[in-house]
């Protein structure tokens, strides 16, 4: 819709890597692949130049891909983007481990919308809002709705290996579709509840704004958005100040979000807390 591609190799790119990641492995190398409806140069170059930014970001290499072109069933103009990612861990090094109450929750920042969530982006903005993609991301912002949308996705790949040399991580939450809620739980044992507390850390701007010109409800976000938080680590309580201090060391604003407490196995999100 904006004619750019520039960022959704990185995005592309981040799922994959930041997957790896979250079970405590390294990324090692990237492959793509791109169909096309007619093959367009320029726009070929923009996709791989983000896929090639998002494997440097991630510290893994882009060792090759494919390209093909599929007149009659894609339009021209239109592309899919596939990648695939390779990463090692020792196995006994594999996350999650022993996830138990007592623990901390860190959660990192995440700017822009992170991959998910774009259909109800859409239908709130621009559907029910009526809201230009070229008019600004919101009364007073200095860029476009547009460019806020296209934010690329962070990469904390490299951010979670560094993690590891500093402090015990129990669990590495990767926060894609099923926002905070429907990730975390995945790595609970049966007799362990997490509850994480919004008001601890900043919420990104676009997704007050979202809310506001969809009518969506606050469980409708939670369950569809990350709220600014794409990757959580699971830590022994402890040792939650020197995560903190070692994520934002490698780049990465960090805060305190939660704990794991003794319970029935699921997620409580709370809302207006600090």
């Amino acid at each position: 819709m904006t004619g750019r591609y520039d960022t959704i190799g990185i995005d592309c790119v981040a799922m994959s890597a930041d997957d790896i990641a979250a079970h405590g492995a390294e990324p090692l190398f990237f492959l793509d692949y791109i169909s096309m409806g007619k093959l367009v140069p320029e726009q070929a170059d923009e996709i791989v130049a983000g896929v090639a930014r998002g494997c440097l970001d991630a510290g893994c290499a882009l060792i090759g891909g494919e390209m093909s072109e599929h007149p009659g069933i894609l339009d021209p103009g239109e592309f899919d983007l596939v990648g695939f990612a390779v990463g090692i861990v020792e196995r006994s090094e594999i996350l999650p481990s022993e996830v138990r109450p007592g623990d901390a929750i860190i959660g990192f920042a995440s700017p822009g919308l992170r991959c998910n969530g774009y259909s109800l982006a859409r239908r709130a903005l621009l559907e029910r809002a009526g809201r230009s993609l070229d008019g600004p991301a919101w009364r007073g912002a200095h860029h476009s709705l547009g460019d806020e949308l296209l934010v690329p996705s962070v990469i904390y790949a490299k951010a979670l290996l560094e993690l590891r040399r500093h402090v015990t991580v129990d669990a590495f939450v990767h926060v894609t579709g099923g926002g905070i809620e429907g990730n975390l739980v995945r790595v609970l044992p049966a007799h362990c509840h997490a509850i994480v507390r919004r008001g601890r850390w900043e919420e990104p701007r676009i997704f007050a704004e979202i809310q506001q010109a969809g009518d969506v409800s606050d469980e409708e976000m939670e369950q569809v958005f990350n709220l600014g938080l794409g990757m959580l680590a699971v830590v022994p309580r402890h040792e939650a100040h020197r995560a903190v201090d070692a994520i934002r060391s490698s780049g990465h604003e960090a805060w305190l979000v939660g704990e794991v407490v003794d319970g029935t196995l699921g997620v409580t999100v709370e809302r207006g807390r600090a």
